[in-house]
């Protein structure tokens, strides 16, 4: 799959605003990598308070807007859709470094890598967000997918 558009996006995460945190993607290849966007408008609800004199892209929303991509990048690799019956869950960051802000106007280019196979569930990424070509953020991240506690009980 060469590129997804916002209702692609809505099919392979179970995100919604205001916590949905890709645009688009530019180029999935399954097994390896992600190359997805974020466009940072000046109307996030999170620049009301962060901060209204200089707005600032949150880091950990940054990092969430990476864990989307890798998830985007799990499903199609599995060939997969999120379902009720599961969570894709972010279960850690490693060596997490911020290099740069990002404001309003910019657009965010989440850059995704799978770093080795999966092993027990567990998937490892190489991840980086540039604006403008400029690193901004780079980190590990680890995530997996899980099984929801009685999500196969019947409904009352």
């Amino acid at each position: 799959m060469t590129a997804m558009d916002i209702r692609a996006i809505l099919e392979h995460l179970p995100h919604r605003y205001p916590m949905l945190l890709v645009d688009r993607v530019l180029e999935v290849k399954a097994g390896e990598s992600i190359h997805a966007l974020k466009n940072v408008s000046v109307n996030e609800p999170f620049f009301t308070g962060h901060f209204p004199h200089v707005p600032v892209m949150p880091g950990v929303l940054m990092l969430e807007a990476l864990a989307q991509a890798a998830a985007i990048l799990s499903f199609v690799t599995l060939g997969t859709r999120p379902d009720d019956k599961s969570v894709y869950y972010f279960v850690g960051i490693d060596g997490a470094r911020f290099k740069r802000p990002v404001a309003p106007g910019d657009q965010l280019h989440l850059h995704v890598a799978q770093d080795g196979p999966v092993r027990r569930g567990l998937w490892k990424f190489k991840a980086q967000g540039r604006v403008d070509g400029n690193l901004a953020v780079e980190a590990g991240l680890m995530c997996t997918v899980r099984t929801i506690e009685g999500a196969d009980a019947p409904t009352p």
